[in-house]
C-alpha cells in the first residue's frame, strides 16, 4: 500500500512537471509565431525559395501542438493517478509512448536534413541581397519588413551594410544607409564601416543558438520524464487492476 501511494505521488509529481514543461513549450511556440512574422514575410519575398525551407515556417505550429499535447498529458496523468483509473492510466501510457516515438522520429529527421542548411542559407542570402539592391527604398512592403526586422534584431541587412549599396534607397538618399546600420548620424559609408553593425543573418543565428540550448535541455528533460512516467503509469495500472 505504501509503495502504491509513493508511486502515485511520483506520478502526480512527474506529470505536474510535464504539464509545466508543456506550458513552457506552448509559450515558446506562441512567441515564435508572434515574433517571427516579419522575418518569414521577408523570406517569402525571395524568388525561387527552396521547397525545403517551407517546413521551417511550421516550427511555431509544431511547438504549439507539442506543448498542448504535453499539457493535456500532464492533466490526464495526474487525474489517472489520483482517481486510480486503469482506463486513464493505460490511455496515458499509450499517448506518451506515441509522443515519445514522434519526438525521436522528429529528432532523426532534423539530423538527417541538417547538411541542407548551409546550402539553403547560401541561396537565401543571395536572393535576399538581390531583393535589397533592387527593391529596398522602392517597394514599400519590402522596405517596411526589412526596417521592422532590423529594428527588432538590432542588425543591418542580410550580411552587413554593403547589402544596401546601389539600392534605390542608397541612390535616392545621397549614398546613405538605413540608420540601423550606424551607431551615429548621418549613416554614410564612413560611419557604417566604423560602426560594424552585424547582419541580420548573424543576429538570427545567435538568437537561434541561444534558444536552442534552452530548448535542447528542455527536450532532454521531457524525454527522461516521459520514460519515467511510462514506467510508473504501468506500475500503477497493474496495481489498479488488482484493486478493481
Amino acid at each position: 500500500m505504501c509503495c502504491s501511494d509513493f508511486l502515485r505521488v511520483v506520478m502526480v509529481a512527474f506529470n505536474g512537471i510535464i504539464f509545466l514543461a508543456g506550458a513552457a513549450i506552448l509559450g515558446v511556440g506562441i512567441w515564435v509565431k508572434v515574433d517571427s512574422g516579419s522575418l518569414l514575410k521577408i523570406l517569402d519575398q525571395v524568388d525561387n525559395m527552396p521547397v525545403e525551407l517551407n517546413q521551417i515556417f511550421y516550427v511555431g505550429y509544431l511547438l504549439i501542438a507539442v506543448g498542448s499535447v504535453l499539457v493535456l498529458l500532464g492533466f490526464l496523468g495526474c487525474c489517472g493517478a489520483i482517481k486510480k483509473s486503469p482506463c486513464m492510466l493505460l490511455t496515458f501510457f499509450v499517448i506518451v509512448l506515441l509522443v515519445f516515438i514522434a519526438e525521436v522520429s522528429g529528432a532523426i529527421v532534423v539530423l538527417v536534413f541538417k547538411p541542407l542548411v548551409d546550402t539553403l542559407i547560401e541561396k537565401i542570402g543571395t536572393e535576399a541581397v538581390q531583393k535589397i539592391k533592387t527593391d529596398y527604398g522602392k517597394n514599400p512592403n519590402l522596405t517596411e519588413l526589412w526596417n521592422d526586422t532590423m529594428d527588432g534584431l538590432n542588425c543591418c541587412g542580410f550580411h552587413n551594410y554593403t547589402d544596401f549599396t546601389d539600392s534605390p534607397f542608397y541612390n535616392n538618399s545621397r549614398h546613405t544607409y538605413p540608420q540601423t546600420c550606424c551607431k551615429g548620424s548621418p549613416c554614410n559609408l564612413q560611419s557604417a564601416s566604423t560602426s560594424q553593425v552585424n547582419g541580420c543573418y548573424f543576429e538570427l543565428v545567435k538568437l537561434i543558438e541561444n534558444n536552442a540550448v534552452i530548448l535542447g535541455a528542455v527536450a532532454l528533460g521531457i524525454a527522461a520524464l516521459e520514460i519515467a512516467a511510462m514506467v510508473v503509469s504501468m506500475q500503477l495500472y497493474r496495481k489498479s487492476l488488482h484493486e478493481h
